[in-house]
């Protein structure tokens, strides 16, 4: 009996102890790859930096409080038929308000760190210098007191899609070069009100999105519709527009103030179907030239775009007829003006697709970034769905493009400025599916810092609250906070995303957690009840 029973609480202490070891995986069904998707448990470096992101259109409201000026987005929406159900950001969650309560939030999560954008507008109602609204500058002094008397550094982008309709009604906006003094005259102003607490500032956030969706497809503000010529114009006057507020404050503010400048850019990672294809990997690095490289190789590089990218365009162009390529040229003195013109890397991921070479060049009529670019690319039907069909979740694919970042970039300093993941306009606390992408995607964050030496100094969750969502208007949900849009009050809840995400922060990381401590408690229990029992029975 004795023998019997002692074989059998052997049995369990083994169970119990090999689950232990076992390897862990959040989404096990799709992404169970030991070497890949087994959770990573370590500790981020010390001064690791948290997050959370918003964006001024997207939350604050008062579109036309306090001398603010209207933005392309204050007239795309009020237009109808652009958005969803024709939702509008003129109160969104209010927090031109509610900032306090915002605030409030954040230390609850125990943030250090908060990324928010300034309306251009707001500050600058016609997007012009001689018109500056002082009431527009108090209340971004307002909101940056509050945080830094929370605790909370502020983490400022200048541009998030939001110009002055006034500067697109007078010259077209990013169309033309003369934006560029525009832009400049409003960094120096933010520099100049703001710089003494703000350290950390970004240039534009998305500037793909800016050229692509608002000027080539036209499914966001501005609307325009003008592809494979215009949006390479835009980018064009994006870059010095960068350039050029980055010069600023590095002759102007930089010795005083004692921050930093730098871009956020957005890509998915494109991962090479078969790695062990050559053809394959090329495909992968080239739709990530055409990707991230488009704004970056310029920045962070020689100051011109990638060569790839030239020699494509012009092949295609002279095929099309056009008399030189569509892509434009930066002079000798722009390349020099332009490059290295970021203090550090700032990247927006949400998802990954797989990419093959494509079997032939593409030089149909009309042009397109896309036929430029000429990969093809899809996303896994097994793969996790989300509130958004652009979305699906690739934990393992954040940690690919930090990898190619630091490589590409000569070990850039790097910060993910936004990732998260979306639910359907539904009341849920209760997110799960939240927690499963901020618990799988923060963790290969960590595996790229720890395992393969990526420079990435900070993460930033989107977001801390449910927003108006671009052209989905409030159909899309991807705050940490839920946001009731039927109230006029706008009041917030925790989610338990807001829970897990501010347990991370508290530990800097993943420590062996509940689940692994109670595995090994149970452990020692058995050990310990089975050493007694098997003394007594002997």
């Amino acid at each position: 009996m004795a023998s019997l029973l002692a074989k059998t609480l052997c049995f369990i202490l083994l169970l119990a102890v090999s689950s232990a070891s076992d390897p862990e995986f959040v989404y096990d069904d799709v992404f169970n790859d030991p070497e890949r998707d087994a959770l990573y448990y370590d500790t981020f470096p010390e001064g690791f930096i948290w997050s959370s992101a918003t964006s001024a259109y997207q939350i604050e409201g008062a579109w036309n409080e306090d001398g603010k000026g209207p933005s392309i987005w204050d007239t795309w929406t009020h237009e109808g038929g652009n958005v969803h159900n024709d939702e509008t950001g003129d109160v969104a969650c209010d927090s031109y308000h509610k900032y306090k309560e915002d605030v409030a939030m954040m230390k609850n999560l125990g943030l250090k760190y908060y990324r928010f954008s300034i309306a251009w507008s707001r500050v600058l109602p016609n997007g012009t210098i001689d018109n500056i609204n002082e009431l527009g500058i108090q209340y971004y002094n307002n909101l940056i007191d509050e945080l830094i008397a929370n605790g909370i550094q502020p983490m400022v982008t200048l541009y998030h899609w939001d110009l002055p309709q006034a500067l697109h009604d007078s010259y077209g906006g990013w169309m033309s070069e003369d934006i560029v003094e525009d832009f400049a005259n409003y960094a120096s102003l933010c520099f100049e009100r703001f710089g003494d607490r703000v350290k950390f500032w970004l240039t534009f956030n998305e500037p793909w999105i800016i050229s692509l969706l608002g000027y080539e497809s036209g499914v966001f503000a501005p609307g325009v519709q003008e592809s494979g010529t215009t949006p390479y114009i835009v980018t064009h006057n994006l870059i010095k527009s960068h350039a050029r507020a980055w010069h600023i404050y590095d002759e102007e503010y930089r010795s005083t103030q004692e921050g930093e400048v730098g871009i956020t850019l957005n890509s998915d990672w494109n991962e090479p179907h078969n790695r062990s294809n050559p053809d394959h990997v090329a495909a992968s690095d080239q739709a990530m030239q055409f990707n991230l490289g488009w704004f970056a190789h310029p920045i962070y590089k020689n100051g011109d775009y990638p060569e790839i990218m030239k020699t494509r365009i012009a092949n295609i162009s002279a095929q099309q007829g056009y008399p030189k390529s569509r892509l434009p040229e930066f002079t000798e003195e722009e390349k020099a003006y332009i490059a290295k013109t970021g203090d550090f890397f700032g990247l927006n991921h949400y998802s990954s697709n797989y990419v093959v070479n494509a079997d032939s060049v593409d030089y149909s009529t009309p042009p397109s970034w896309g036929k430029d670019a000429n990969i093809p690319t899809w996303k896994e039907e097994e793969w996790p769905s989300s509130g958004s069909d652009w979305l699906k979740p690739v934990p393992w694919g954040i940690r690919q493009i930090l990898i190619w970042i630091d490589k590409e970039y000569d070990g850039i300093e790097s910060y993910v400025t936004e990732n998260g993941v979306s639910t359907k306009d539904v009341f849920e606390l209760n997110d799960e599916s939240r927690i499963k992408f901020y618990k799988s995607y923060i963790n290969e964050v960590l595996k790229a810092v720890k395992i393969d030496g990526a420079n990435c100094r900070g993460y930033a969750a989107w977001s801390l609250m449910d927003n108006f969502e671009w052209g989905a208007g409030y159909s899309e949900r991807f705050g940490m906070h839920y946001v009731d849009f039927t109230d006029d009050d706008r009041p917030r809840q925790p989610k338990n995303s807001a829970l897990f995400y501010s347990s991370l922060v508290k530990d800097n990381g993943y420590v062996v957690g509940s689940s692994c401590v109670a595995v090994i408690s149970t452990s020692l229990l058995l050990l310990t009840l089975f050493s007694s029992l098997f003394r007594s029975l002997c």
